[in-house]
């Protein structure tokens, strides 16, 4: 082994071994939560309204539309606000398949008058042996499959998201993250996707049903997820051998 492919697997080794350092001998480390899109989105809010617009649209509405009044729409509408997705999933799923199938064929083809070959043929042969019929085929084949798959998917959690776009037909961009440490285990949630601003309640929810392209992510890492999860080789080699 040449030193080019000494210093690939030292590299490799490296990337390996740095995501489980931060959790060697103690809990895992958060994610931070700044300088990523939902931050930039909350630091870099849309252009208000000019002043003209607004005191125009105040003077003409007898009730103020202000989202701080006590009639004002205080559901997540612009970049950098934040809303409530809430994910209730239970579902069941059971497919049994079974297919059956059985061929039979018998095939016979005599000769007698092939330019006198069997009449020369026959008394030369053993007793009890002819060239008529002198092609016979016999096949049978069958077979038979039996499938079946059963899910059971039941889970429910609430994660606040942030509007990270507003796209030009209106549709909102979400993006969250929630994560939850207990002892030496870190649990961690992604939600992304697009919504409609009228498919957001009253009460700034929306359920993850009404979410288009919707991405849920809910899995973790930490001490335990490393013993449960097999070696890198072994994954590599999973992938590799044929057999």
């Amino acid at each position: 082994m040449n030193s080019l492919s000494m210093l690939a697997m030292v590299a490799v080794l490296s990337v390996v071994a740095c995501s489980r350092l931060d959790h060697l001998g103690k809990a895992p480390d958060f994610s931070p939560t700044m300088n990523n899109q939902e931050h930039y989105a909350m630091m870099n809010p849309p252009l208000p309204v000019s002043l003209s617009e607004a005191r125009n649209t105040e003077e003409a509405s007898l009730w103020s539309r202000n989202r701080q009044s006590l009639l004002g729409d205080r559901r997540a509408m612009r970049r950098g606000d934040i809303m409530t997705v809430v994910i209730e999933i239970d579902e069941e799923a059971k497919i049994n398949n079974e297919t059956e199938r059985s061929r039979q064929g018998d095939e016979s083809m005599s000769v007698p008058h092939l330019f006198g070959l069997p009449q020369r043929i026959n008394p030369e042969l053993a007793a009890g042996a002819s060239l008529d019929p002198a092609v016979s085929l016999n096949s049978t084949s069958s077979s038979s499959g039996d499938g079946s798959v059963r899910r059971s998917e039941e889970l429910t959690l609430r994660v606040a998201v942030t509007i990270v776009d507003v796209l030009p037909n209106g549709v909102l961009a979400i993006e969250g993250s929630q994560e939850l440490r207990v002892n030496f285990e870190l649990r961690e949630l992604l939600v992304s996707g697009f919504v409609r601003p009228e498919d957001v309640s009253r009460q700034n929810e929306i359920t993850y049903d009404k979410i288009a392209s919707a991405r849920v992510s809910y899995g973790g890492r930490g001490q335990i997820t490393d013993v449960q999860q097999p070696r890198y080789g072994q994954q590599i080699l999973d992938v590799i051998l044929p057999f």
